[in-house]
Order: C-alpha cells, then sequence, then structure tokens
C-alpha cells in the first residue's frame, strides 16, 4: 500500500500541488468488484483546498488515472454502518450517497480517521460521522500527552515539503558514492551518522579557536559604550540651553499670532464697512431726484427711474449674518422705506394726474372725428406714458398696492373715454349705413344696451314694426304706419313688383364697405392698447407668471384682483396674459354691446347683410386667433360671430319658411316661382361675397337646405295650381333651377343640378304627352281597337276581315282628318301652349318642337300599323310627315 500510495503521489497529486494523506481501496457496495482508491489530499498552496478524490487503474496499462474529485467542504454525512462490529462498508453524502467497501477495516478506519482530522482542522466540525465508534475519534483526538502527539502529526503533516530538484541530484550522487545504499539502507543511515558527527567536531573546534578575537571584540564593544556616554553627556547640556531658546520663540510666536489674528479682524471689520457703505449708501443726487425730481419732462423722469433702480438695489440687498441687528443698518433701511413710500405717492399722484388730463385733452378732439368714420389715435399719449414704464415696474416690485390702484384708475379713465368715442364712432356708422335708405333717420339712433341682440331682435317682430318678405339681401324693412305697409323690397308673401333692375345694389356694397371700415378701426385700436398695457404695466403677454401667497382679493366691475405687497404677484389670476385680458375687458366693455348693435341694424336693413357680416367677421377672427387665440380681440369677435352666424342662420331659417308660406294667384299664369329666382340672386350673390372666404363650409350648408326647400316648395305650388298646369309649373322652374345651378358650377349641389335637369326633361315629356293628347282621336281609337284583336290572337293580315276594322271603315275615319284639320288643330294646341308657359324662361319652342317630334312618333306608329294590317291596300293618310313638318313651323312664325 506504500508503494501504491507513492505512485500516486508522484504521478497524480505532485503533478496537481496536492498531497496525498490517507488511502483506501475499496469497491462500490452491490456491484462487480471493481477496485478503486479514495484518497484524502490538500493543495500545497494557501488557501488550502481539502479534496476526495476516487483514482482508478487503467485497463490497458500500469498507471493509474484521477476519475472524480469532491470539495471535502461538499461532505455532509460520513456513514461507518456499524460503530460495535468490524464492517468494511462505509457511506460518502456529497450531493448524493456514495456506498463503498473497503479492502480491510483497518484501512476503513485510518481513512475516516483523516477525514476526522482534516474536518477538526479545516471545516470546523461541519461534517456529521455516524455509526463511528467513538474510541476511533478518541484516538484520532486524543487529550493532554496525546493531544501535542496528534498535532505534531499534523504539524509533521503540515510541515511536510518534497525535496526540490537540487536536494535530490545531491542525494543521488551521495548514494551513488556507496554501493550499498539501496540495498543496505541501515549501514548507509550509520556511515551518514558518522560522517554527521565528523563535522560536528570540526565546528565546535572552530568555535573554540576563535575565543581570542570574540574577546578582542567585547573590549572594542566597552570602549564604544564609554564614547556613547560621553556623547550623551554633551547632548544634555546642549538640550538645556536649546531649552531657554524654545521657551522664548513659544513666547514670540504667540505675540505673532495675536498680531496676526488682530490684523485679520480689521481686514474682516474693513471688508464689512466696505460692503455697508458700498452697498447701503444712496448718492444726494438720488435722494433729491426722488424728492423732488421733475416728473413732466424726459430728463427728470430718467433720472428719477436712476434714483428709483439705486434705490431698490440698496433695499435689496443681501445683508450678511448679523448685519440686521446694526442700528446704523436699521436706521438706513428705515430712511430707504420713507424714500421708497414718499416717491411711490408722488409718481401715483402725478400718473393719476396724467390718466385725466388724457381724458380731457382726448375728448377735445372728438369733434372733429364726429363725421369722419375714424377712430382718434392714441399712439401720442402711449408714446408719452411709455417714458413711465420702468417707474411702473420699479412700482409694481415695490409698492403693489399704489401699483394696484394706478391700474384701476387707469381702466376707469380709459374705459369712459373709449366708450364715448366707440359710442360716437359707431353712430357715425349708422348714420352712413341708413343714410341712403328712405328709412334712414328711423335706424340713425338705437338703443346702446348691452342686450342689444335680443332687443333687436325683439324689435323685428314688434308692433312698430316687422320684417316681411324674404330675407335676401333685396329685402327692407317694412314699416307700420297710419295702419298701412310699405314694402320697400321684395317678398314671397307679396310677390314684389320690383325686377331685378330696381334693386339698390350700391347699398349692399356700401354697407360692406362701412363694416369693413368698422373693423379695420376697431382692430389696429384693440392692438395698440394691449401692446400699451403690456408694456406700461409690464405684463407679459406670451409667458406665465408664477407668485407666493396673497393674503386678500378685490373684484371691480368684474375684473378681480389679488393683493400681494410683498411678492407683487396675482393670484387670483393664472397669468399676466389673463391679467391682459381682463383689463382690456374692463376698458373696451362697450365694443361687443356696440357691435351687436350695428349688426341688428344691419339685420334690419337688409337680411342679406349677414352674409357680408359673416365674411368679413370671419376673417378678422380668424387672423386675430393666429395671432393670439385667447386675445381679448380674438374673444370678443368670435363672441360677435357667433350672433353674426345666427343672423345667418335665421336668414336662411326665414326663407324656407317663407318658402313654405307662399300662395299663388289663382287667376294668373304661375310663371317663375319668386323664390326660385330669389334662390337664384341668393347664390349668384352669396358666391361673390364667398369668393375665398374661410366660411364657405356655412354657405354649402345653407344651399343645402335651400334647394331642397326649394324643391319641395315649387312641387307644392305646382299641386296647388289652378290656372296653370302641374307639369309647367315643375318643366318651368326646375329649367330655371338647373340654369341657375349650370351657370354658378357650385360644387357642393352637383346632385341637385342634375335631379333638377331629371325632374326638368320628365316634366316636358309629361307635358308634351298630356297637351299633345289625339290629336288624330278617331283615328287613334281604331287603331287602338286593331291593336286589342291581335293582341286577342287575330294575325295582323286577317284584321282587315273584321267587319268594324276593315278597309271600309279605315278610309271612312282617314277622311275624316285632311290636312287643313290637322294644320287647324295644331295652330290651337300651340295657342294653348303658349297661354300655359311664361315668356321669362323662352321654353316655347323647346315645347313646341318637342311636340312635333311626339305627332311625327304617333304618326310613323299609325302607318307602321297601316302597312302590317292593310297590306297592298294602297291607303294611306292624306297628310305626311313633310306636311306635319310645314305645318308646324308656319305655325310657329305666325305667332
Amino acid at each position: 500500500m506504500t508503494a501504491i500510495k507513492h505512485a500516486l503521489q508522484r504521478d497524480i497529486f505532485t503533478p496537481n500541488d496536492e498531497r496525498l494523506l490517507s488511502i483506501v481501496n475499496v469497491c462500490k457496495a452491490g456491484k462487480k468488484k471493481r477496485n478503486c482508491f479514495l484518497c484524502a489530499t490538500v493543495t500545497t498552496e494557501r488557501p488550502v483546498q481539502v479534496n476526495v478524490v476516487k483514482v482508478k487503474k487503467s485497463d490497458k496499462g500500469d498507471f493509474y488515472k484521477r476519475q472524480t474529485a469532491w470539495a471535502l467542504r461538499d461532505l455532509a454525512v460520513v456513514d461507518a454502518k456499524d460503530a460495535v462490529k468490524e464492517n468494511p462498508e462505509f457511506d460518502l453524502h456529497f450531493d448524493k450517497v456514495y456506498k463503498w467497501v473497503a479492502s480491510s477495516t483497518a484501512e476503513k478506519h485510518t481513512f475516516i480517521s483523516c477525514i476526522w482530522k482534516l474536518n477538526q482542522r479545516y471545516l470546523r466540525k461541519k461534517i456529521d460521522f455516524i455509526n463511528v465508534s467513538s474510541q476511533l475519534l478518541e484516538e484520532s483526538v486524543p487529550s493532554g500527552e496525546n493531544q501535542s502527539v496528534a498535532g505534531g502529526d499534523e504539524e509533521a503533516v503540515d510541515e511536510y515539503q518534497e525535496l526540490n530538484a537540487r536536494e535530490e541530484q545531491d542525494i543521488e550522487i551521495m548514494m551513488e558514492g556507496c554501493e550499498y545504499a539501496i540495498s543496505n539502507a541501515e549501514a548507509f543511515a550509520e556511515k551518514l551518522s558518522r560522517e554527521l558527527q565528523v563535522l560536528d567536531g570540526a565546528n565546535i573546534q572552530s568555535i573554540m579557536a576563535s575565543e581570542k578575537q570574540v574577546n578582542i571584540l567585547m573590549k572594542l564593544l566597552d570602549e564604544a559604550l564609554k564614547e556613547v556616554d560621553q556623547i550623551e553627556l554633551k547632548l544634555s547640556s546642549y538640550e538645556e540651553m536649546l531649552q531657554s531658546v524654545k521657551e522664548q520663540m513659544d513666547q514670540i510666536s504667540e505675540s505673532n499670532h495675536l498680531i496676526h489674528l488682530s490684523n485679520t479682524n480689521n481686514v474682516k471689520l474693513l471688508s464689512e464697512i466696505e460692503f455697508l457703505v458700498n452697498h447701503m449708501d444712496l448718492a444726494k443726487g438720488h435722494i433729491k431726484a426722488l424728492q423732488e425730481g421733475d416728473l413732466t419732462s424726459s430728463r427728470g423722469i430718467e433720472a428719477c427711474t436712476n434714483a428709483a433702480d439705486a434705490l431698490l438695489q440698496c433695499m435689496n440687498v443681501a445683508l450678511r449674518p448679523g448685519h440686521d441687528m446694526l442700528h446704523a443698518v436699521k436706521q438706513q433701511q428705515q430712511r430707504f422705506s420713507d424714500l421708497r413710500e414718499q416717491f411711490a405717492r408722488r409718481l401715483a399722484s402725478h400718473l393719476n394726474s396724467v390718466f385725466v388730463q388724457q381724458g380731457h385733452d382726448q375728448s377735445s378732439t372728438l369733434a372733429q372725428h364726429s363725421v369722419e368714420l375714424t377712430l382718434p389715435n392714441h399712439h401720442p399719449f402711449h408714446r408719452d406714458l411709455l417714458r413711465y414704464a420702468k417707474l411702473m415696474e420699479w412700482l409694481k416690485n415695490t409698492e403693489y398696492g399704489k401699483y394696484e390702484g394706478l391700474t384701476k384708475n387707469y381702466m376707469d379713465y380709459l374705459s369712459r373715454l373709449y366708450e364715448r368715442e366707440i359710442k360716437d364712432f359707431f353712430e357715425v356708422a349708422k348714420i352712413k349705413m341708413t343714410g341712403t335708405t328712405r328709412e334712414g333717420k328711423k335706424f340713425a339712433t338705437l338703443p346702446r344696451k348691452e342686450s342689444a341682440v335680443k332687443q333687436e331682435t325683439e324689435s323685428l317682430h314688434g308692433s312698430s314694426g316687422k320684417l316681411t318678405g324674404s330675407t335676401s339681401s333685396l329685402n327692407k324693412l317694412s314699416v307700420q304706419s297710419s295702419g298701412n305697409r310699405r314694402s320697400q323690397s321684395s317678398s314671397l308673401l307679396d310677390m314684389g313688383n320690383m325686377s331685378a333692375s330696381d334693386l339698390d345694389v350700391a347699398d349692399r356694397t356700401k354697407f360692406d364697405k362701412i363694416f369693413e371700415q368698422v373693423l379695420s378701426e376697431l382692430e389696429p385700436l384693440c392692438l395698440a392698447e394691449q401692446d400699451f398695457i403690456s408694456k406700461f404695466f409690464k405684463l407679459q403677454q406670451h409667458q406665465s407668471v408664477s407668485g407666493t401667497t396673497t393674503n386678500e382679493a378685490e373684484e371691480m366691475d368684474g375684473v378681480t384682483f389679488s393683493r400681494s405687497y410683498p411678492s407683487g404677484v396675482l393670484q387670483t389670476i393664472s397669468s399676466e396674459k389673463d391679467m391682459i385680458r381682463q383689463m382690456m375687458t374692463k376698458i373696451f366693455r362697450c365694443i361687443e354691446p356696440e357691435l351687436n348693435n350695428l349688426i341688428a341694424l344691419g339685420d334690419k336693413i337688409d337680411s342679406f347683410n349677414s352674409l357680408y357680416m359673416l365674411v368679413k367677421m370671419s376673417h378678422h377672427v380668424w387672423t386675430a386667433q393666429n395671432v393670439d387665440p385667447a386675445s381679448f380681440l380674438s374673444t370678443t369677435l368670435g363672441n360677435v360671430l357667433v350672433t353674426v352666424k345666427r343672423n345667418f342662420d335665421k336668414c336662411i331659417s326665414n326663407q324656407m319658411k317663407q318658402m313654405d308660406e307662399v300662395k299663388i294667384s289663382k287667376k294668373s299664369k304661375v310663371g317663375i316661382l319668386p323664390f326660385v329666382a330669389e334662390f337664384e340672386e341668393f347664390a349668384a350673390l352669396a358666391e361673390s361675397i364667398f369668393k375665398n372666404a374661410e366660411r364657405r363650409g356655412d354657405l354649402d350648408k345653407a344651399y343645402t337646405k335651400l334647394i331642397r326647400a326649394v324643391f319641395v316648395s315649387v312641387e307644392k305650388v305646382a299641386n296647388e295650381s289652378q290656372k296653370t298646369p302641374r307639369d309647367v309649373v315643375m318643366m318651368e322652374n326646375f329649367h330655371h333651377i338647373f340654369a341657375t345651378l349650370s351657370r354658378l358650377k357650385i360644387s357642393c349641389l352637383e346632385a341637385e343640378k342634375k335631379e333638377a335637369k331629371q325632374k326638368y326633361t320628365d316634366h316636358l315629356q309629361s307635358y308634351v304627352i298630356y297637351s299633345l293628347g289625339q290629336p288624330l282621336e278617331k283615328l287613334n281609337h281604331f287603331f287602338e281597337g286593331v291593336e286589342a284583336r291581335v293582341a286577342q290572337g287575330i294575325r295582323e293580315e286577317e284584321v282587315s276581315y273584321q267587319l268594324a276594322f276593315n278597309k271600309q271603315e279605315l278610309r271612312k275615319v282617314i277622311k275624316e282628318y285632311p290636312g287643313k284639320e290637322v294644320k287647324k288643330g295644331l295652330d290651337n294646341l300651340y295657342k294653348k301652349v303658349d297661354k300655359h308657359l311664361c315668356e321669362e324662361e323662352n321654353l316655347l319652342q323647346v315645347v313646341w318642337h318637342s311636340m312635333q317630334d311626339e305627332f311625327i312618333r304617333q304618326y310613323k306608329h299609325f302607318e307602321g300599323l297601316i302597312a302590317r294590317c292593310y297590306p297592298g291596300s294602297g291607303i294611306t293618310m292624306e297628310f305626311t310627315i313633310q306636311d306635319i313638318l310645314d305645318y308646324c313651323s308656319s305655325i310657329a312664325q305666325s305667332h
């Protein structure tokens, strides 16, 4: 076993830097005996790794190979099977249980004992040993004297070192020099022992021979020690001398430290004083400007602005810790506060005076604008006030209460001023709108109320006057006076006696220009004022400003402010942009009611004015929203646009309503219905107004509603007509509608155009058949009988043998319709058609040509029946197709 152990150490474990400590020859339990070796090894390098290795002898040669290795720390249990009886079996519990049978019980105990020692030393008793004899474990770890032996064994194991190459070489040389080194190991060992004793003796003699030199060396050492003592005495005296010098240097160092500290304090004190003087000292010139500076001249305003900025810097200086406790600092801060309040009062008082003076000066210029449709220019006033913009910003940051008061005063003064200017401006616009009409003076003044739209709408149906007739652009206001209604425009209820040439187109054009001028004057006025407010009151139009807490809120005329003197930021308004819009709403609160009054007036004068207003207002709203969708101008014009759109919808609804209520004369022919002509005029006017307009979709919806109402009303009138045949009413009016839609090329009404053409064609054909009737009545009855016989099954060539339909009867009937009679009948028919049709649509020749074609078709039908049912009889009509053409042409020319 020892030889195997050395062989395994040399061949397997030495190349892997491992030492073999114990070995056991085993085979697996319950299987065919194939021996292998379990080896307990440790690594030679630290940290030490302990392994259990399974080694197997190769089948093909006399060498061993490493098969499996387990780390000892993975071993959980060692089971010896029986602690009393000798049993070679034992189990090792790694990741699974391995069952082994040792070649002898002694090898088994030796291996388990080695595992126990390794567990005690390296794993701190981690492995469980079961069914192992306690005596075996005690022998492995004995107490008392044996403990040291065991420890020595472990140390021996631990101190074991393998010979290196040079040592192996020396041993080999020494063994080669002795012939019996291998054959007689004991004799070789004795030889080596004798040689070692000889060497030890030589070493002792050498040591004894050097005693004299040692004595000499000792004497030299004694002398050296004496020299050292002398040097130490000198060093002690030097140290005493240096001690007094050290004390003096310490005093000098402490004195220097105090001097340095004093200088440092003086420098810091000077720095603090310079800081306070530089940052909290206001020049005398600035103080004088704040107390007595001229706020009327540009130079004085600039001086006051610079002084105010310097004061603000002094007040906002960031004091260092402890400065606020200095009496001089408190005194200076109080002085600054007094100067701030004094200048703020003076500035607020001056600006209030400027606001009041501006109102008086601007009022004096109103007279020159009373006859012109222009608004006064506020640019000079804005230019003068913008000189104070920086002072207003200073006031906003320092005295917010006075800033807020100035804001309210400005809104009060300017709202009254703008109200006078805007109302006078709208008065001029109303006079110019109504001045060209016969009822102008009645509309020159209208009630100025914010509920103007509602009152104007009510006045349309009031007792003093009401809107009658169609609501087209040609309608005027019918006013009841002395119990008589005098219509100023065409009406669907009173099919007016006015033609298109009688319409005053200039009035509509003039209204359009006046309305556009009104909007063009208001828009720059509002934009200029909004820009001025933003610059003068330092309110950002495109940037929200956040603020800190506020303690009180105040509401004035619907405009809400919040006070926050320390922070100077509004809280109840989400942003300064909202503040601008609310100020504009307060200043120009009269614009929206006045615009609504003007719109109501325009709608009274001519309901078609709503088309002009819708287009113009939509364009201005679109322009304003592109600049700022949430601005005052955009919001106000948007609200007014809603009113205009309602008037437009009401105009369309009234047209549809009056179409439904139309009544026709029972004594005269109908012709082109008035609302059909009115639709043509409406469409032509609307197309010219809405060309390239933003609100084209509204017009398209109105077209669709109106055209359906026209279709329904035409059919209703046609059904109720007594003087004019239904087909004539339908034919003429749908022909007119088709011609109108074809000329105007309205894309959204393409389907209605096709429908109108189809209705015109169908009713033309129906009227031709109905009016033509049976011009050869007896002949027609005769051939109807012939067709009836054929339908009963009689052959066509045998019909002539029927008594009632023989050739003699046919000749008798034909003789009753000579050419002269046919021409007379056609002439009467022409006169009848001429009475039915109206001249303005000019469809007589079209209808007459269709009747000619229908008559010729009937003639050909009769000739065909004669040829088929009476072949070879030689019977023909007494007039030819050419005669029919001549008759029709002659009749048409004679009329």
